[in-house]
């Protein structure tokens, strides 16, 4: 392929500038355009950041391009769950056996502004924000933006074209409108749940007024709430609830409501929300599904990554990490040595689209298990059972820790190698107590499950 060719990368987010750095880096010139203002240069609004579990797939991805270090300062170590139960006690839940595995916090807005400036640094990357991607001639090359400075149009021709534009990808609804010409398949599934985003303030202190080093989840059968601790102290709380019935959005809908809600149910963390009920009503209901879609490419000249082409639920923490690990697997299959763009393209989706779908229903199967599972005699006695494991044999890893740990797996392997794993577990502490059975025994029957 010829480093003359140009490039367009619609949509600077994580995805989007990661992807600019790795092209610029081999050489070749890139356009990354925007529609929103530069996040560098405003003051962003909260209400729908989800904070961000940054785990060993998401790394691996950025360490490729040098990152490594200047990320690990923007995270947080968390080693577990930290279970805050209905009945007012709290069990922590390691991640892992073994002590050098855990997931890290970090701030979504931290790590793109980390990564704009990285891609800005670069002289072959041209960064343009407030252009507005409008509509896309995918056979020609020619794409259409309104620039929201001038309010005028502008059309650019470009050699080859990559979707980063997320959920919503403008890119991908071009794609859709070829739907004969494509045989192009599209999925859009959304959960009856939404969530809506609090916060937890700092201490006086300036330190944290909950366990720092975990994630904390109140499980509450058919809706729950994590928090996720930040830099300066404070925790962003993201509650999941139905939009319908008792505890759902639709019906907490006064301070009273509201009040009386959290009093019921989160009693613990109540204290430490001083802010609560001006935060319920200030940020919005966010919606949250899942999109697959296929092909990936089009003519050789387009290519979606990240959530353009596979937006997912965010229960298993790997949203960003599978949107970055995407950037890497398409940098690895460019060094194959594909001779044009439309077979590298052709090749990557065939190899990649499987494992996103495969992560996808894994975040979807970890929704019922935050909000129900893990509080449920079974599952505890698989998770003591599971970290016994682990602490024995360095080679066992849980489902978990397969998709989280492994990133030499892909998603699809470990998914289902895990679920296999976590079948035969469950039936043995059906019956049994983890503590009375025979790890070695255990350990031969999981290794009968790789062949």
């Amino acid at each position: 392929m010829d480093k003359k060719e140009s490039v367009l990368i619609i949509g600077a987010g994580l995805c989007g500038s990661l992807h600019a750095i790795m092209l610029a880096q081999k050489g070749y010139n890139v356009k990354l355009y925007e529609k929103r203002p530069d996040m560098r240069t405003i003051e962003m609004g909260g209400g729908r950041s989800i904070n961000l579990a940054l785990s060993n797939r998401g790394i691996a991805a950025l360490k490729m391009v040098g990152l490594e270090e200047e990320v690990k300062s923007l995270c947080i170590p968390m080693y577990g769950r930290q279970l805050h139960l209905a009945d007012g006690t709290q069990r922590f839940s390691s991640y892992s056996g073994r002590d050098d595995e855990y997931i890290n916090s970090i701030s979504r807005e931290g790590l793109n502004i980390l990564l704009l400036n990285k891609a800005e640094a670069f002289a072959k990357v041209d960064l343009v924000f407030n252009m507005e991607c409008k509509a896309i001639e995918l056979e020609t090359g020619v794409s259409k933006f309104l620039d929201h400075k001038t309010d005028k149009e502008k059309s650019l021709t470009t050699d080859i074209c990559f979707g980063t534009d997320g959920a919503g990808s403008i890119v991908r609804r071009n794609m859709l409108g070829k739907t004969t010409d494509l045989l192009f398949n599209y999925s859009q599934d959304f959960l009856r749940h939404g969530y809506k985003e609090l916060s937890i303030p700092p201490a006086a202190d300036g330190g944290w007024r909950i366990e720092k080093n975990a994630l904390h989840i109140w499980p509450r059968g058919a809706h729950m709430m994590i928090a996720l601790p930040n830099l300066d102290g404070s925790f962003t709380v993201t509650m999941f609830n139905p939009y319908e019935g008792d505890v759902g959005f639709n019906t907490i809908d006064t301070e009273e409501k509201i009040m009386n809600y959290f009093t019921s149910e989160f009693p613990d963390v109540l204290e430490h929300m001083p802010d609560l009920v001006q935060d319920y009503f200030d940020n919005p209901v966010g919606t949250l599904g899942t999109i697959k879609c296929y092909p990936w490419q089009a003519y050789g000249k387009n290519c979606l990554l990240g959530d353009a082409a596979h937006a997912i639920v965010p229960f298993y923490g790997q949203g960003m990490n599978a949107s970055l690990e995407d950037v890497k697997v398409f940098s690895e299959h460019m060094e194959m040595g594909f001779e044009n763009w439309e077979t590298l393209l052709q090749k990557y989706q065939d190899n990649r689209k499987p494992n996103a779908d495969a992560i996808g229903d894994l975040a979807l199967d970890n929704f019922y298990e935050m909000k129900e599972h893990v509080s449920q005699a079974d599952f505890i006695q698989k998770r003591i059972l599971e970290m016994k494991m682990e602490q024995t044999f360095p080679d066992y890893y849980s489902k978990y820790a397969l998709v989280t740990f492994r990133e030499d797996l892909s998603y699809q392997e470990a998914m289902n190698l895990g679920r296999k794993q976590d079948n035969l577990l469950l039936d043995l502490c059906k019956n049994t107590e983890a503590d009375k059975l025979n790890l070695d025994e255990v350990y031969t029957m999981v290794k009968a499950l790789h062949v």
